[in-house]
């Protein structure tokens, strides 16, 4: 039988990391203030008390000494599984995962894995100081050697931290931070959908909707919003952001001949312009309409008060929408 409970995202990911903890004594937590505090978000809140200062602990405020110590670990058998605070403190640690994180596992021809996960805090919505409310996905994701992730509900959370910590290639491990207090079942028995598989979560036969992260929720409204209106929205979460599961999505879209592509990210040089491109490659005869983007605008992050302004909302993509059906 199912057991089934319900807690937010943040305490899915807590549960997942607790269960990983447990299964591999050579995992370990680390970043700044994960342990006696537990996170700025609290994510890994009791972990610490749990496992001991040697299996969770704290780091210097060095985001490329965090990633370069993970480096050493795993070269040496450990499985760490590192925090970076907030979304735009990566990039003191750009190098660092870019250069050697992504590389190293093809450089040595195998002889060397890289079973890091980095823990990143991710989009804005919850009114913070610069810095604090990035969308930097798509740097990773173009990046060959690392694996590109992001859950949106809480079962997803639970399960893909753990398949995260499993994998032997590096894995970036995208949280969408407003959406940690969302509460959703978890099924602690069940049986996890492949790490990089795309989730068909509403199925419809007038327009698909791709999306990720944080904004599947803003889909699901938009297409709640648009079934109202006589219009019946497919919404995938695509999850995994590299490698991409565009088998799903092409098959979705050769059924209703449309896509959105919807992200909190900036459009230009994003996931959603590969999506976008590859699908257009992958099932031009069966568009019947331009595959239309919606993001925030190619503008820095601005202030907290102007940030309801720049994150798409359900009438921007119910606007995408009325765009590809008046074709």
């Amino acid at each position: 039988m199912n057991n089934i409970v319900e807690m937010p995202i943040a305490k899915a990911i807590n549960a997942g990391l607790r269960e990983a903890l447990k299964n591999d004594p050579k995992t370990l937590i680390f970043g700044e203030d994960v342990a006696e505090l537990g996170g700025v978000f609290r994510v890994t809140e009791g972990l610490h008390k749990e496992f001991g200062q040697q299996r969770v602990f704290n780091s210097p405020i060095a985001e490329s000494g965090i990633v370069g110590t993970a480096i050493g670990l795993a070269m040496r058998g450990y499985r760490p599984v590192v925090e970076i605070q907030f979304d735009g403190f990566i990039f003191p640690a750009f190098d660092q995962i870019t250069t050697q994180l992504a590389k190293l596992q093809n450089r040595s021809e195998g002889f060397l894995t890289m079973p890091v996960v980095i823990r990143v805090p991710y989009g804005g919505g919850i009114g913070a100081v610069e810095h604090h409310s990035e969308s930097p996905e798509a740097y990773f994701a173009h990046t060959p050697g690392l694996r590109v992730v992001s859950p949106s509900n809480s079962n997803d959370a639970y399960w893909m931290i753990q398949q995260a910590i499993e994998s032997t290639d590096p894995v970036l491990f995208f949280e969408p931070k407003r959406r940690y207090w969302q509460k959703g079942p978890v099924n602690l028995d069940g049986a996890p959908a492949h790490l990089h598989a795309a989730a068909v979560l509403r199925a419809g036969t007038h327009v698909t909707i791709a999306t990720y992260g944080p904004m599947v929720p803003v889909a699901l409204q938009a297409a709640e919003i648009a079934a109202a209106e006589g219009n019946s929205i497919e919404v995938i979460d695509i999850r995994s952001m590299s490698p991409i599961d565009f088998a799903t999505i092409v098959e979705s879209v050769k059924k209703t001949g449309r896509l959105v592509v919807a992200a909190e990210a900036s459009t230009f040089v994003s996931v959603s312009s590969e999506i976008a491109a590859r699908v257009a490659e992958l099932a031009f005869y069966h568009l019947e309409a331009p595959v239309i983007r919606v993001g925030g605008f190619d503008v820095p992050y601005p202030a907290a008060k102007l940030e309801e302004l720049f994150l798409p909302d359900a009438d921007r993509i119910l606007e995408a929408v009325d765009r590809v059906l008046a074709y």
